[in-house]
């Protein structure tokens, strides 16, 4: 009820304002004939001023008084005419002034009832605070969430991959404790769009790895039941996240998803934080770093920072647009050995220039999608030589392993 006296008393006091404007400007406002009366006055009495002085004679005295009364008489005669047309009655004003006024009360009313939030409580920063936090603290689980949301559509599987999938899955369910099984079911269920199937079976990776779980099992879980939601963070996805960033808290994928997750539940503003601590560190090229550059400055609006620090995207060398053109324009076959030589190129430029961890994981990655397994345990066991006593590398090179199926 405040508010509606607030805007009402607002609306009323612009419409006095523009109504006492109208009336005074009808009441003040001067002829323009008046003003050349006054002028035409006092020249009349300059005539007789130079006269008696000996300025002019009395028969150019005569004449110019002649020509001012003359001038006199036709401003007299155009003041009486503006009488006459003076504009309005006054109560025609009054009636256009209420009339503002009616349109400035009844129509912001009518407006805000339409298009704002009439029957909403005032919502101080404290309370949309405790609405959020109870709003992520009640929120769905992810199976609940999933029993109500519309189901991805599949992609359609080429024929021989979906019998090595079937094959998988059928191996998989003889030998469930087989830990390298259990990998690559998780990474083809989510090639194949099936995230549940894919997250359960990446659930049951982590049960079987024991202590050694890497950060990146955790951010694989998490991902693929985000996925299976359709982009809503549920508290199992959450916990994964938060297990991901216990073990490596620089972790980019897992702070980009906790991240939307704080932006899903009313708090751009810790959403914003995130992310950009997350970009302070992010690798070149990495995806979910380009996620975030495409939707930091509509959050930073979102979040009222208005003062946003500028964070450049670090420098990634990568295909120009004509070799991406030239890889479209190639068939299946030809487009695996452009790739098959890409590998080689970072494999043979590593072997003998050496490289960042992000590399050889990259490396390692590349050949376990490619399936060449042995080659990429050869490159890992290298890897692992090139940099004993480096904790971060060497979890990182377990991580593209594991995502290689090489796990050990």
């Amino acid at each position: 009820m405040t508010f509606w006296a607030l805007i009402i008393l607002t609306a009323l006091v612009t419409a006095v304002f523009l109504g006492y404007s109208m009336l005074r400007g009808r009441d003040t406002r001067e002829p323009a004939a008046a003003y050349d009366l006054r002028v035409y006055r006092e020249q009349l009495a300059g005539v007789d001023k130079d006269l008696a002085r000996g300025v002019i004679g009395e028969a150019d005295a005569e004449r110019v008084r002649t020509e001012i009364s003359r001038r006199i008489l036709a401003a007299d005669a155009q003041m009486q005419e503006q009488g006459k047309q003076a504009g309005p009655p006054r109560w025609i004003s009054i009636t256009a002034i209420a009339a503002v006024g009616l349109v400035l009360v009844g129509g912001a009313s009518w407006m805000y009832d339409r298009m704002g939030a009439a029957g909403l409580p005032d919502q101080p920063l404290s309370l949309r605070l405790e609405m959020a936090e109870t709003l992520r603290a009640e929120r769905p689980s992810q199976a609940e969430f999933e029993a109500t949301a519309t189901p991805a559509p599949q992609p359609q599987l080429e024929e021989s991959y979906a019998t090595l999938l079937k094959q998988l899955r059928e191996t998989v369910a003889a030998r469930p404790d087989d830990l390298q099984g259990n990998i690559l079911l998780a990474q083809h269920e989510a090639n194949a769009g099936n995230f549940v199937a894919a997250y359960e079976a990446q659930q049951r990776v982590i049960e079987l790895s024991g202590d050694t779980v890497p950060a990146d099992a955790y951010s694989h879980l998490a991902e693929m039941m985000i996925l299976a939601a359709g982009g809503y963070v549920s508290p199992e996805a959450e916990e994964a996240l938060r297990q991901a960033l216990q073990r490596d808290p620089r972790h980019g994928p897992a702070l980009y998803y906790l991240g939307q997750m704080m932006v899903q539940f009313g708090r751009p503003d810790i959403g914003y934080r995130i992310w950009v601590d997350a970009l302070r560190n992010a690798p070149a090229g990495a995806p979910w770093a380009e996620a975030i550059y495409a939707q930091l400055d509509e959050l930073a609006f979102r979040a009222g920072v208005f003062n946003a620090p500028e964070i450049q995207a670090p420098a990634v060398s990568g295909p120009s647009q004509d070799d991406v053109e030239a890889a479209e324009a190639l068939t299946p076959e030809e487009r695996q050995e452009m790739i098959l030589g890409m590998v080689n190129q970072l494999s043979d430029r590593l072997a003998t220039e050496g490289g960042a961890p992000e590399d050889w994981a990259r490396l390692i990655a590349a050949l376990g999608v490619l399936g060449e397994g042995q080659r990429a345990i050869d490159i890992k066991n290298e890897a692992m030589e090139v940099f004993a006593g480096n904790a971060e590398a060497l979890e990182m090179i377990d991580a593209a392993a594991l995502q290689a199926g090489i796990a050990q």
